[in-house]
């Protein structure tokens, strides 16, 4: 088993109005770790000590994609985090042709380079459009071919969508994938998502088809929710640790 860390995101509406106190339900609930989406404005040394003080550590966290002018800026924020995977992505516009696709891979390969030697590794995050085929090929693939030493945080859900099996590609990919980000639904894009294991996607298959050896965190993120979502991620976080497939603090 691996620890479960949340993607904050799921909760931005709460954390725009209460970082700190959303921080601490989190931690409350029993989560391990932590990948943030922004810092709501809330200086890194101060986001750190909240941490800290919870006894969560931080899993990850999505940022800009690092660039020559902005890189050295990203890496001292990560140090000050004590984050060492800084993870960005692309927009389904960005990957519609072949030649999206090389464009975004160059881009890829800049940003690996950037942060060589950082001590923080570059990461991927997908939605659906990686995995729907450009000239036969996944964009996602064409991206990681780009650098291999960038990997993968694979996100089932929208990999589920893009080509109906995400446990497969979970499996395909495995020796790039650190962090999963796991997440359930309908499997329609449009519609609210559930709290894991609540949804269509075979959880257990899928969290199982990771290397264990490669695999760090489990990483929840829900996008939507009808209903109160710091209900849905704590139902989540019960169901993974109930089902065997993670652990965290409580």
């Amino acid at each position: 088993m691996k620890p479960i860390s949340l993607q904050l995101y799921s909760v931005r509406a709460e954390a725009a109005k209460d970082f700190a106190g959303t921080l601490k339900k989190v931690a409350d609930i029993g989560y391990k770790g932590v990948e943030f989406a922004g810092l709501h404005r809330t200086p890194p040394v101060q986001v750190k000590r909240m941490v800290d003080d919870l006894g969560l550590q931080v899993s990850s966290a999505h940022m800009a994609l690092p660039t020559p002018e902005n890189a050295q800026q990203l890496i001292e924020e990560c140090h000050i985090l004590g984050n060492t995977k800084l993870i960005s992505g692309f927009g389904a516009p960005q990957l519609r042709t072949l030649d999206d696709c090389l464009e975004a891979a160059a881009k890829v390969r800049i940003a690996a380079d950037v942060l060589e030697g950082s001590g923080v590794a570059f990461g991927l995050h997908n939605h659906w459009a990686e995995f729907e085929k450009v000239d036969g090929k996944f964009p996602e693939d064409i991206l990681l071919d780009a650098a291999p030493g960038v990997f993968a945080e694979l996100d089932v859900y929208w990999a589920e969508v893009g080509c109906g099996d995400a446990a497969g590609q979970v499996a395909r990919l495995k020796s790039r994938i650190p962090l999963l980000h796991v997440k359930d639904g309908p499997i329609e894009p449009k519609q609210p998502m559930t709290a894991v294991g609540s949804g269509k996607l075979d959880i257990p298959r899928i969290v199982r088809a990771a290397d264990p050896a490669v695999l760090e965190w489990v990483v929840v993120e829900l996008d939507s929710y009808a209903g109160d979502m710091m209900e849905a991620v704590a139902t989540s976080y019960r169901y993974l640790v109930d089902a065997g497939l993670g652990y965290g603090n409580k």
